[in-house]
Protein backbone atom coordinates (compact mmCIF):
# COMPACT_ATOMS: atom_id res chain seq x y z
CA UNK A 1 0.00 0.00 0.00
CA UNK A 2 1.36 3.25 -1.09
CA UNK A 3 2.11 6.07 1.56
CA UNK A 4 0.11 8.84 1.64
CA UNK A 5 2.00 11.98 -0.01
CA UNK A 6 2.55 14.40 2.31
CA UNK A 7 1.07 18.10 1.63
CA UNK A 8 2.69 20.58 -0.11
CA UNK A 9 4.03 23.10 1.87
CA UNK A 10 2.37 26.83 0.94
CA UNK A 11 4.46 29.76 -0.10
CA UNK A 12 3.03 32.99 -0.03
CA UNK A 13 5.18 35.14 -2.54
CA UNK A 14 4.70 38.98 -2.29
CA UNK A 15 6.16 41.17 -5.24
CA UNK A 16 4.69 43.58 -7.47
CA UNK A 17 7.20 42.50 -10.40
CA UNK A 18 5.05 40.39 -13.32
CA UNK A 19 9.07 39.20 -14.21
CA UNK A 20 10.06 38.52 -10.88
CA UNK A 21 6.50 36.87 -9.88
CA UNK A 22 6.66 34.58 -12.93
CA UNK A 23 10.18 33.56 -12.29
CA UNK A 24 9.37 32.91 -8.86
CA UNK A 25 6.17 31.02 -9.31
CA UNK A 26 7.52 28.75 -11.88
CA UNK A 27 11.21 27.68 -9.69
CA UNK A 28 8.86 27.27 -6.65
CA UNK A 29 6.29 25.07 -8.15
CA UNK A 30 9.07 22.51 -9.64
CA UNK A 31 10.42 22.32 -6.59
CA UNK A 32 7.30 20.82 -4.97
CA UNK A 33 5.42 24.04 -3.42
CA UNK A 34 1.89 25.24 -3.61
CA UNK A 35 2.24 29.03 -4.38
CA UNK A 36 -0.08 31.78 -3.29
CA UNK A 37 0.59 35.33 -5.37
CA UNK A 38 -0.23 38.92 -3.87
CA UNK A 39 1.01 42.10 -5.89
CA UNK A 40 0.64 44.44 -3.09
CA UNK A 41 0.71 44.47 0.55
CA UNK A 42 -2.94 44.68 1.24
CA UNK A 43 -3.58 41.38 -1.39
CA UNK A 44 -1.17 39.85 0.85
CA UNK A 45 -3.03 40.59 4.35
CA UNK A 46 -6.00 39.42 2.51
CA UNK A 47 -4.53 36.15 1.54
CA UNK A 48 -3.16 35.46 4.80
CA UNK A 49 -6.22 36.67 6.90
CA UNK A 50 -7.82 33.55 4.83
CA UNK A 51 -4.94 31.31 4.26
CA UNK A 52 -1.95 30.68 6.65
CA UNK A 53 1.12 29.76 4.25
CA UNK A 54 4.04 28.16 5.79
CA UNK A 55 6.68 30.81 4.52
CA UNK A 56 6.40 34.07 2.98
CA UNK A 57 8.81 35.67 0.69
CA UNK A 58 8.36 39.35 0.73
CA UNK A 59 9.54 42.22 -1.71
CA UNK A 60 10.55 44.79 0.62
CA UNK A 61 10.30 47.42 -2.77
CA UNK A 62 6.84 47.70 -3.22
CA UNK A 63 4.27 50.96 -3.82
CA UNK A 64 1.98 52.23 -1.30
CA UNK A 65 2.53 49.62 0.93
CA UNK A 66 6.16 48.41 1.78
CA UNK A 67 7.75 45.31 2.53
CA UNK A 68 8.54 46.21 6.16
CA UNK A 69 5.20 47.36 6.75
CA UNK A 70 3.83 44.60 4.96
CA UNK A 71 5.50 42.00 7.52
CA UNK A 72 4.92 44.19 10.61
CA UNK A 73 1.19 43.61 9.67
CA UNK A 74 0.84 40.01 8.60
CA UNK A 75 2.49 39.42 12.01
CA UNK A 76 -0.10 40.87 13.88
CA UNK A 77 -2.39 38.60 12.40
CA UNK A 78 -2.28 35.41 14.85
CA UNK A 79 -2.40 32.93 12.79
CA UNK A 80 0.51 33.84 10.88
CA UNK A 81 2.20 35.47 13.73
CA UNK A 82 4.67 32.14 13.67
CA UNK A 83 5.39 31.63 9.89
CA UNK A 84 8.68 32.38 8.96
CA UNK A 85 9.16 35.96 6.82
CA UNK A 86 11.95 35.67 4.13
CA UNK A 87 13.00 39.37 2.76
CA UNK A 88 13.82 39.56 -1.05
CA UNK A 89 14.85 42.69 -2.36
CA UNK A 90 17.96 44.59 -4.08
CA UNK A 91 18.53 46.70 -1.15
CA UNK A 92 21.67 45.86 0.21
CA UNK A 93 22.62 48.80 2.70
CA UNK A 94 23.05 47.59 6.49
CA UNK A 95 20.25 49.44 7.41
CA UNK A 96 17.88 47.72 5.33
CA UNK A 97 19.08 44.05 6.25
CA UNK A 98 18.43 45.55 10.21
CA UNK A 99 14.90 47.31 8.94
CA UNK A 100 13.50 43.91 7.92
CA UNK A 101 14.47 41.85 10.44
CA UNK A 102 13.33 44.51 12.70
CA UNK A 103 10.11 44.60 10.88
CA UNK A 104 9.82 40.56 11.53
CA UNK A 105 11.89 38.58 9.08
CA UNK A 106 13.85 36.13 9.51
CA UNK A 107 16.22 35.92 6.18
CA UNK A 108 17.25 38.49 3.63
CA UNK A 109 17.43 37.59 -0.09
CA UNK A 110 19.12 39.68 -2.21
CA UNK A 111 17.92 40.62 -6.45
CA UNK A 112 18.41 38.26 -8.54
CA UNK A 113 17.51 35.65 -6.38
CA UNK A 114 20.03 32.45 -6.72
CA UNK A 115 17.67 29.45 -6.71
CA UNK A 116 19.91 27.22 -5.07
CA UNK A 117 20.33 29.52 -2.30
CA UNK A 118 16.46 30.21 -2.39
CA UNK A 119 15.41 26.40 -1.73
CA UNK A 120 18.19 26.01 1.26
CA UNK A 121 17.11 28.91 2.79
CA UNK A 122 13.10 27.80 2.49
CA UNK A 123 14.35 24.00 3.81
CA UNK A 124 16.49 25.44 6.62
CA UNK A 125 13.70 28.24 7.46
CA UNK A 126 10.62 25.95 7.51
CA UNK A 127 12.57 22.95 9.57
CA UNK A 128 12.80 26.07 11.71
CA UNK A 129 9.58 26.92 11.76
CA UNK A 130 8.65 22.88 12.41
CA UNK A 131 10.99 22.03 15.13
CA UNK A 132 9.34 25.35 16.84
CA UNK A 133 5.85 24.40 15.96
CA UNK A 134 6.75 21.12 17.89
CA UNK A 135 7.84 22.36 20.69
CA UNK A 136 4.95 24.99 21.19
CA UNK A 137 2.67 21.81 20.88
CA UNK A 138 5.27 19.49 23.58
CA UNK A 139 4.22 22.69 25.98
CA UNK A 140 0.62 22.76 25.35
CA UNK A 141 0.29 18.81 26.13
CA UNK A 142 2.29 19.24 29.14
CA UNK A 143 -0.13 21.94 30.28
CA UNK A 144 2.55 24.45 31.05
CA UNK A 145 1.04 28.11 31.72
CA UNK A 146 3.51 30.17 29.56
CA UNK A 147 3.43 32.90 27.30
CA UNK A 148 5.79 35.03 24.97
CA UNK A 149 5.73 39.14 24.45
CA UNK A 150 7.64 41.23 22.49
CA UNK A 151 8.79 44.37 24.46
CA UNK A 152 5.62 46.62 23.99
CA UNK A 153 3.72 43.58 25.71
CA UNK A 154 1.78 42.34 23.02
CA UNK A 155 1.31 38.74 22.52
CA UNK A 156 4.05 36.62 20.35
CA UNK A 157 2.55 33.51 21.39
CA UNK A 158 0.64 31.69 24.37
CA UNK A 159 -0.16 27.99 25.58
CA UNK A 160 -4.23 27.60 25.69
CA UNK A 161 -3.66 26.73 29.39
CA UNK A 162 -1.83 30.65 29.95
CA UNK A 163 -4.95 31.93 27.89
CA UNK A 164 -7.46 30.12 29.74
CA UNK A 165 -5.98 31.04 33.32
CA UNK A 166 -5.67 34.99 32.01
CA UNK A 167 -8.71 35.11 30.19
CA UNK A 168 -10.50 33.53 33.42
CA UNK A 169 -8.89 35.63 35.84
CA UNK A 170 -9.38 38.97 33.59
CA UNK A 171 -12.80 38.36 32.93
CA UNK A 172 -12.59 38.60 28.73
CA UNK A 173 -11.65 36.97 26.09
CA UNK A 174 -8.37 38.89 25.12
CA UNK A 175 -6.91 38.76 28.64
CA UNK A 176 -3.57 38.84 27.69
CA UNK A 177 -3.93 42.05 25.41
CA UNK A 178 -5.54 43.32 28.72
CA UNK A 179 -2.31 42.98 30.37
CA UNK A 180 0.01 43.79 28.04
CA UNK A 181 0.48 47.55 28.84
CA UNK A 182 1.83 46.18 32.90
CA UNK A 183 3.92 43.75 30.62
CA UNK A 184 5.67 46.03 29.11
CA UNK A 185 6.21 48.52 31.85
CA UNK A 186 7.73 45.30 33.70
CA UNK A 187 10.01 44.81 30.97
CA UNK A 188 11.24 48.54 30.61
CA UNK A 189 12.49 48.54 34.86
CA UNK A 190 13.49 44.92 34.96
CA UNK A 191 16.83 46.23 34.54
CA UNK A 192 16.53 49.77 37.69
CA UNK A 193 17.94 48.63 41.21
CA UNK A 194 15.24 47.77 43.11
CA UNK A 195 13.42 45.29 40.59
CA UNK A 196 13.54 41.58 41.43
CA UNK A 197 13.71 40.10 38.14
CA UNK A 198 13.04 36.26 39.66
CA UNK A 199 10.52 36.55 41.80
CA UNK A 200 7.28 36.81 40.62
CA UNK A 201 4.80 39.58 40.94
CA UNK A 202 1.22 40.73 40.43
CA UNK A 203 -0.71 43.01 38.08
CA UNK A 204 -3.18 45.09 39.19
CA UNK A 205 -6.23 44.27 36.19
CA UNK A 206 -5.87 40.59 37.39
CA UNK A 207 -4.80 40.64 41.19
CA UNK A 208 -5.37 36.84 41.55
CA UNK A 209 -2.22 36.28 38.72
CA UNK A 210 1.24 36.20 39.22
CA UNK A 211 4.08 36.32 36.32
CA UNK A 212 7.40 35.14 36.78
CA UNK A 213 10.39 36.70 33.84
CA UNK A 214 11.97 33.23 32.74
CA UNK A 215 14.65 35.16 30.36
CA UNK A 216 14.82 36.37 27.01
CA UNK A 217 14.63 34.00 24.15
CA UNK A 218 14.76 36.02 20.67
CA UNK A 219 15.38 39.59 19.71
CA UNK A 220 12.26 40.99 20.70
CA UNK A 221 10.77 37.57 22.50
CA UNK A 222 10.52 37.29 26.15
CA UNK A 223 8.93 33.97 28.13
CA UNK A 224 6.62 34.36 31.36
CA UNK A 225 5.29 31.70 33.51
CA UNK A 226 1.95 32.43 34.57
CA UNK A 227 0.65 31.55 38.31
CA UNK A 228 -2.11 31.79 40.29
CA UNK A 229 -1.78 33.30 43.74
CA UNK A 230 -5.29 32.09 44.63
CA UNK A 231 -3.73 28.38 43.89
CA UNK A 232 -0.24 29.40 45.15
CA UNK A 233 0.45 27.27 48.12
CA UNK A 234 -3.18 26.02 48.43
CA UNK A 235 -2.79 23.18 46.29
CA UNK A 236 0.34 21.76 48.40
CA UNK A 237 -1.57 22.22 51.53
CA UNK A 238 -4.81 20.38 50.21
CA UNK A 239 -2.24 17.65 48.55
CA UNK A 240 -0.61 16.87 51.90
CA UNK A 241 -3.97 16.86 53.81
CA UNK A 242 -6.15 14.93 51.92
CA UNK A 243 -2.87 12.56 50.02
CA UNK A 244 -4.49 14.18 46.69
CA UNK A 245 -2.07 13.87 43.94
CA UNK A 246 -1.40 17.10 41.91
CA UNK A 247 -4.06 17.93 39.85
CA UNK A 248 -6.67 16.67 42.15
CA UNK A 249 -5.41 19.18 44.41
CA UNK A 250 -5.35 22.19 41.64
CA UNK A 251 -9.25 21.32 41.44
CA UNK A 252 -10.21 21.39 44.79
CA UNK A 253 -8.65 24.94 45.01
CA UNK A 254 -10.95 26.23 42.42
CA UNK A 255 -13.66 24.18 43.87
CA UNK A 256 -13.37 26.28 47.28
CA UNK A 257 -13.46 28.95 44.98
CA UNK A 258 -16.52 28.51 43.74
CA UNK A 259 -15.62 28.32 40.15
CA UNK A 260 -18.06 25.60 37.93
CA UNK A 261 -16.56 22.78 36.49
CA UNK A 262 -16.50 24.55 32.76
CA UNK A 263 -14.80 27.53 34.85
CA UNK A 264 -11.94 24.91 35.98
CA UNK A 265 -11.55 22.89 33.09
CA UNK A 266 -10.92 26.33 31.10
CA UNK A 267 -8.13 27.33 33.67
CA UNK A 268 -6.22 24.25 33.56
CA UNK A 269 -6.75 23.05 30.25
CA UNK A 270 -8.84 19.42 31.14
CA UNK A 271 -12.47 18.74 29.58
CA UNK A 272 -15.38 18.32 31.83
CA UNK A 273 -15.14 14.80 31.93
CA UNK A 274 -11.78 15.12 33.47
CA UNK A 275 -12.51 17.13 35.99
CA UNK A 276 -15.71 15.42 36.60
CA UNK A 277 -12.97 11.97 37.18
CA UNK A 278 -10.75 14.18 39.43
CA UNK A 279 -13.78 15.19 41.68
CA UNK A 280 -14.77 11.26 42.02
CA UNK A 281 -11.18 10.89 43.23
CA UNK A 282 -11.93 13.85 45.36
CA UNK A 283 -14.82 12.94 46.93
CA UNK A 284 -13.55 9.46 48.00
CA UNK A 285 -10.11 10.82 49.29
CA UNK A 286 -12.00 13.47 51.43
CA UNK A 287 -14.65 11.14 52.47
CA UNK A 288 -17.48 13.56 51.24
CA UNK A 289 -19.99 12.71 49.03
CA UNK A 290 -21.17 16.04 47.30
CA UNK A 291 -19.25 19.13 46.01
CA UNK A 292 -20.77 20.93 48.89
CA UNK A 293 -19.19 19.64 51.20
CA UNK A 294 -15.93 19.11 49.81
CA UNK A 295 -15.74 23.06 49.44
CA UNK A 296 -16.36 23.80 52.85
CA UNK A 297 -13.44 20.70 54.07
CA UNK A 298 -11.11 22.61 51.65
CA UNK A 299 -12.27 26.15 52.47
CA UNK A 300 -11.54 25.32 56.14
CA UNK A 301 -7.92 23.61 55.76
CA UNK A 302 -7.06 26.97 53.42
CA UNK A 303 -8.23 29.17 56.05
CA UNK A 304 -6.23 27.49 58.79
CA UNK A 305 -2.93 27.52 56.68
Amino acid sequence: MAEPKRPRDIVLLVDDSPDALGFLTETLEANGFSVLIATSGSAALSIADKISPDIILLDAVMPVMDGFETCVRLKSIASVSQVPVIFMTGLTETEHVVHALNSGGVDYLTKPINVDELRARIRVHLSNARSAQSARVALDAAGRHLLAVRADGSLNWSTPQATRLVNAAVGRDDGVEALGPEIAGWLERRDEPGVQREAPYPFRKAPSLQISFLGAIGADEYLFRLTSSAAQGHDEVLRHSFGLTQRESEVLVWIARGKSNRDIGEILGLSARTVNKHLEQIYVKLGVENRASAAVKAAHVMHEA
